[in-house]
């Protein structure tokens, strides 16, 4: 088979290929909840009072990072109707428990320098997460240069950086990072990007972050360098929300509820039962994204009040930031920086 026949095989791969981003899905796709994975552990944990699920999957060894094709690391998955709807109560206790998560991955003070990177396009609203939470981060590092380095318990040290994507600036987003990490020399760089789900129910209400870094594109097939500690030589976190999912998911979610119907009319031991109950998750869906793929293509879809919902989770992702990188800032006073 010569190069060009075997990029075209990988292509048509790719676009049938079960894809997401979020961890808590990878170890779905493997089996049920209670069968143990090899390799991986598994801590849930819940806020009753705001219906908040936070979910950690530990990659422990290459067992594990091959069963769920994720590389080692700590992945918390924080899942909550609310954070998409207009409710600055609960966002306020989603924004503490979403720095509390942060600091469990990453510990700052006063002698590190972290850089916030902004990843996506700010002019397509579902990939403009990065850029708008970066736009609410409260920047210090020049302060430090001008002014020299504060008595007492004051500001830790933070740049930010949108770097656009290649369309816009010519450049990989790998190459403009590294060329600002050789020169500033950060402690830790920590990269906010907008994700692909392959669950409806997840699109806008979940919040996942790793320490694992991150590949910019990858949720939408269009994977670039990545952003990793292995090529910046420095650690990275990732922080991302699921902001579309392509059109072979909705199918599938519908279909889901279907079949389920479908079992209840089917008596058991007949052949619409038993063929029902054979098919599993991943085989339905790949057959749903053969159905699909030469009608809608590659097609990504995103809720019709994603304005407003992208305004709400980057602040939320930004106050969180704040909290944890300024510890010595009131809420009050970070609210107000993004008032």
């Amino acid at each position: 088979m010569n190069n060009k026949n075997k990029e075209t095989l990988n292509e048509i791969e790719e676009q049938y290929n079960v894809r997401t981003d979020l961890a808590i899905e990878a170890r779905e796709m493997v089996g049920e909840e209670d069968v143990e994975i090899k390799g991986v552990e598994v801590i849930v944990d819940n806020i009753n009072d705001i219906d908040l699920s936070i979910t950690k999957v530990n990659i422990l060894d290459e067992y594990g990072a091959k069963e769920l094709n994720k590389p080692i690391g700590s992945y918390i998955t924080m899942e909550c109707e609310l954070m998409k709807q207009n409710d600055p109560e609960a966002h306020e206790k989603i924004v503490r428990e979403l720095a509390k998560q942060l600091n469990e991955l990453v510990k700052v003070d006063k002698d590190m320098t972290v850089l916030i990177v902004g990843l996506g396009n700010r002019d397509v609203t579902p990939d403009s997460l990065g850029p708008r939470a970066v736009s609410n981060i409260l920047v210090t590092r020049h302060l430090f240069k001008e002014f020299g380095e504060p008595e007492g318990d004051g500001l830790n040290k933070v740049s930010a950086i949108i770097p656009g994507v290649m369309g816009q600036t010519g450049m990989e987003t790998f190459e403009i990072i590294q060329g600002i990490v050789n020169k500033v020399k950060p402690s830790v760089v920590i990269a906010i990007d907008a994700l692909a789900s392959r669950r409806t129910s997840r699109v806008n209400s979940t919040i996942q972050i790793a320490d694992t870094g991150v590949h910019p594109g990858s949720g939408v097939g269009n994977r670039r360098q990545g952003l990793t500690k292995e090529s910046l030589g420095v650690p990275v976190i990732a922080i991302g929300v699921p902001t579309v999912v392509d059109a072979a998911t909705i199918v599938n979610d519908t279909m889901e509820e279907l079949l389920v119907e479908m079992k209840k009319q089917a008596k058991e031991n007949s052949e619409i039962y038993d063929m029902i109950n054979n098919i599993s998750e991943q085989e339905k869906y790949q057959l749903i994204k053969e159905i699909l793929y030469p009608y809608v293509g590659n097609m990504f879809v995103t809720p019709k009040e994603i304005d407003a919902v992208i305004k709400r989770l980057s602040n939320i992702i930004a106050s969180s930031l704040n909290i944890m990188l300024q510890p010595s800032m009131e809420f009050d006073e970070i609210t107000k920086f993004l008032s």
